[in-house]
């Protein structure tokens, strides 16, 4: 919509909106235990809370030391970094937004956490490249927006990448009511529900 003059001469005397400051999650375990780290505040983004973060990771707690992690929809990436302070030994982050990404590389590297590497690209690319370039991974988080209803495509295109490794362990976090289609030979190992979300650990 054109403006009139008197609306353009007194927009440049307007201060821009200042950006949005970094929202901050806390590692709960591990070698950074208490550490606090940013993310970016992007609409949407709703990180794993701490009671359910502390939840998971006692569920995990023998499979994460030297594994190799996969945290698809990564976000603020509570999950993956979690899991690399409690000592698996590398996290391939995906996710799509550029901002949540970018912030991600920068958190990181202020950690010194030479195990973790960032994609930025959507979950369904990363699944079918990897497939010919990444051994499989030996825990995968799937946590995707809510709003998106993407855990069977994911889970059907995460099977058919061949990127699970033996005796693997899958997190799958959703609303309570959300039926979960997964593979027949997958075996659930843990559920719980919190609130409106359910938490759902499958062994292969």
């Amino acid at each position: 919509m054109a403006r009139n003059r008197n609306s353009s001469s007194s927009s440049r005397h307007t201060s821009p909106k200042a950006p949005k400051q970094a929202s901050q999650l806390r590692i709960i375990g591990g070698r950074w235990r208490g550490r606090k780290v940013a993310f970016a505040p992007i609409e949407g983004l709703r990180p794993t809370g701490d009671r359910l973060r502390e939840t998971l990771f006692n569920w995990l707690q023998f499979h994460l030391p030297g594994a190799r992690c996969l945290d698809l929809f990564a976000g603020s990436g509570a999950l993956g970094l979690e899991a690399l302070s409690r000592g698996a030994e590398t996290v391939d982050f995906v996710e799509l937004d550029r901002g949540a990404a970018q912030m991600l590389r920068q958190q990181l590297e202020l950690l010194q956490a030479e195990g973790g590497r960032v994609h930025n690209c959507p979950a369904e690319v990363f699944l079918s490249q990897a497939a010919a370039s990444h051994q499989p991974f030996d825990v995968i988080f799937v946590d995707p927006p809510f709003a998106g209803d993407l855990w069977q495509s994911t889970l059907a295109a995460l099977t058919e990448a061949g990127l699970i490794a033996d005796n693997a362990r899958i997190y799958v976090e959703s609303p309570r009511d959300t039926a979960m289609p997964v593979p027949a030979e997958w075996e659930l190992e843990k559920e719980k529900q919190a609130g409106q979300v359910c938490m759902r650990l499958y062994a292969t």
